[in-house]
């Protein structure tokens, strides 16, 4: 009775098993023992003699029982082979279900994921978009370069013609081109190290123009352009990052050579993912490597030149700029602050 409830109450579309009844194979085998029994019982009650000793009665057990064992063993087994194929054909008749169940989940549950796809895609395209102004940066960059190299050369004769016109001494041989220009103004220095905002920034291009005809600004310039292009193709823009900023104190202390937890402060990025992201290229690529350590040794000298002649609110407006956000986080990656 049990059996039979099991099998009524199985799962639709799972095989009941009628395990519990009797099938033909014990039909089979019983018929087969009694006839065996009759047979072999007739036999030796006819034939058997007389006076029949122990060894015998055991054979004549023997023929008569184990061929009967036999044939219920034999049963048995076909028996529990039966019994495991009807299993394993539920089993994976429930497995069938299962996956049903769980596409037909899935395809329920795809207009759910289609917002999440489309915000994914939405992150996409503003990455996009960012490197792109990225890329229009360095290539504004590049050309304002150009042209500041293309009329140096126009200045400088120009500069040879007035002097032999007018008749005045020329300086003495080695003498630098720097020395004839005047100093870069620190609020040149500081747009420059900011780049320009967009392709409009009229006041920014033409104070990274006066900056790029500084010769040590322009190393300068050149070696932070190539960590934010470098960091841009792991989507790190400075534009992101929110760093603690230091006193200025802290600013002047590093310009005068202090090290390691005495400017902890400087590196006041705290993004994880950025931190993880420019570790692990510090590691595998070379170049970035190279490139973060040149323009690492490039901004402290630049630091170094600026600071004593800046004010607190000039060394505050530097430290905003994305030249001081990149090296407040390379600086955390090489242990500059450890």
């Amino acid at each position: 009775m049990a059996d039979n409830r099991d099998s009524r109450n199985a799962p639709p579309g799972i095989p009941r098993s009628d395990s519990g009844g009797v099938t033909g194979i014990e039909i089979a085998a019983t018929g087969f023992s009694l006839l065996w029994l009759v047979l072999s019982g007739g036999y030796f009650l006819s034939f058997g003699g007389e006076g029949a000793d122990g060894l015998r009665f055991v054979l004549t057990i023997m023929v008569i029982v184990l061929p009967v064992a036999l044939v219920w063993v034999a049963a048995t087994a076909a028996r529990a082979s039966r019994v495991m194929r009807e299993e394993s054909a539920r089993l994976q008749s429930a497995i069938d279900a299962i996956r049903h169940a769980y596409i037909t989940q899935a395809q329920s549950g795809s207009k759910d994921s289609s917002s999440a796809i489309t915000k994914k895609l939405d992150e996409i395209a503003a990455a996009q978009r960012k490197t792109e102004s990225a890329l229009a940066m360095v290539s504004s960059t590049q050309a304002v370069a150009a042209q500041a190299a293309a009329q140096t050369p126009v200045a400088a004769a120009t500069g040879s013609a007035a002097e032999g016109s007018d008749d005045q001494p020329t300086l003495s041989l080695g003498t630098p081109a720097e020395a004839l220009s005047p100093p870069l103004a620190h609020e040149d220095f500081i747009r420059a190290l900011n780049f320009p905002e967009t392709a409009d920034d009229r006041e920014g291009f033409a104070a990274l123009r006066r900056a790029l005809k500084d010769r040590q600004a322009a190393q300068l310039i050149q070696a932070a352009q190539d960590v934010l292009t470098l960091l841009s193709q792991d989507g790190i823009y400075m534009d992101d990052l929110r760093p603690d900023m230091a006193r200025p104190e802290i600013w002047r202390a590093f310009a005068e050579g202090a090290r390691g937890r005495a400017i902890a402060a400087l590196g006041g990025v705290r993004d994880r993912s950025s931190l993880a992201l420019a570790a692990g290229r510090m590691k595998q690529d070379p170049i970035f490597r190279d490139a973060a350590h040149h323009f690492l040794r490039l901004f402290d000298k630049g630091v170094a030149r600026f600071a004593p002649e800046a004010s607190d609110a000039e060394i505050q407006h530097l430290a905003d700029t994305r030249s001081s956000r990149a090296f407040m986080l390379l600086g955390r990656v090489a242990g500059t602050f450890d």
